[in-house]
């Protein structure tokens, strides 16, 4: 009788744990007691030969398989490493004292255990393999729209706020001596913060999840560079020039997200020339027709004033990282960004932009 109590004690500790797991849902300290049933299976297995105690052997393995499932599916990874090692012993090496025979049908008898224990692992894995990754996803996502926010606040926000920087210093200047171009200067501040507010309230009703297909939720395309340029020459005295024939700007009708890309690059191009070429003279934004596309030019002179006396230019520490996103996106299109020097201290940017025709409804472009 002491021999099957004892021989019993391991499944019945076993049963407990499964019944305190199920009661709880999730409980803390699985693995510990999964740990503990599965030494003393293995006591059990070690002192114990073939008697009335080795009834329970069989039961013993079945709850140490649903143990094995559970820890692996709920306990944490560094609880693991000794939890499920020794229940996988412990229901491989079971039927060891059970077995007539010598030392190759006893490991056999083992290694045929040894598949059920390593399959229990497994079932419990799967699930938790796949709420892993289902989190990186919602992670990767979380990341990818804070890196979209990201860059919307840099292209547009940034241009608008920029320019209300600008027409603020220059406001402050004329104010005393030409209060009727402070107003005006006022005037165009107000539509730039106007804009800039609705460039946050379409991010942030992105950022809500809309999914109606609203013309102010769709970013800024070519169609809009024309306004974009004659506000930015009133804005900083730059005289730019928009070269874009008709049979391109019709081209980008169907290819909305190069479309989106270019007016970006435009905004970024035009932004940097107010903060590092405040006077540069003239500038020029120009589209020609490429193989399978269009290349974008935005080219400017050199500043007549010197990099140490800026009078009312943009000054802001950091930034740089607009060039470098807007050549991912180019290059996801398929296409390419250069920047550099020209002629005299200038500045040049090209980007080729390959036209892929999206088969979307036309929306109306925000006014």
């Amino acid at each position: 009788m002491t021999s099957v109590i004892l021989g019993g004690l391991p499944a019945l500790a076993a049963a407990a744990t499964i019944v305190r797991a199920l009661i709880l849902r999730r409980p803390s300290g699985l693995a510990l007691l999964t740990a503990v049933c599965a030494s003393l299976s293995l006591t059990t297995t070690a002192t114990a030969a073939a008697g009335p105690g080795s009834v329970w052997k069989l039961p013993e393995a079945a709850l140490l398989l649903l143990l094995i499932s559970a820890v692996t599916r709920w306990s944490p990874v560094r609880e693991l490493r000794v939890a499920v090692p020794l229940a996988v012993l412990a229901v491989a090496v079971w039927p060891a004292p059970l077995v007539d025979g010598g030392f190759l049908e006893r490991t056999g008898a083992a290694s045929f255990w040894l598949l059920p224990a390593l399959g229990a692992a497994a079932i419990g894995a799967y699930p938790r393999r796949m709420d892993l990754r289902r989190r990186a996803a919602v992670e990767e996502a979380r990341r990818a729209q804070r890196l979209q926010l990201s860059r919307d606040l840099h292209d547009f926000v940034a241009h608008d706020v920029s320019g209300i920087v600008v027409r603020a210093q220059a406001a402050r200047f004329v104010a005393e001596t030409d209060p009727g171009q402070a107003v005006l200067a006022l005037e165009r501040i107000e539509k730039a913060g106007l804009n800039a507010l609705e460039t946050m309230d379409r991010t942030i009703r992105m950022l809500d999840g809309e999914e109606t297909p609203d013309a102010s939720l769709q970013p800024p395309g070519v169609p809009r560079l024309a306004a974009l340029v004659d506000d930015f020459t009133d804005s900083s005295g730059t005289a730019t020039r928009l070269l874009l024939p008709p049979d391109v700007l019709e081209s980008f009708t169907h290819a909305r997200e190069a479309g989106a890309v270019a007016y970006r690059i435009v905004v970024e191009a035009l932004t940097n020339i107010r903060r590092h070429a405040p006077r540069a003279p003239r500038a020029e934004v120009r589209f020609v027709r490429a193989p399978g596309g269009v290349e974008l030019h935005v080219t400017n002179e050199a500043s007549h004033t010197s990099p140490g006396h800026r009078t009312g230019a943009l000054r802001r520490a950091g930034g740089g990282r607009g060039l470098p996103a807007l050549a991912e996106r180019t290059e996801a299109l398929g296409g390419t960004l250069t920047a550099g020097p020209y002629e005299k201290g200038g500045w040049r940017l090209v980007a080729v932009l390959p036209l892929r025709t999206t088969r979307t409804a036309p929306v109306k472009e925000p006014k």
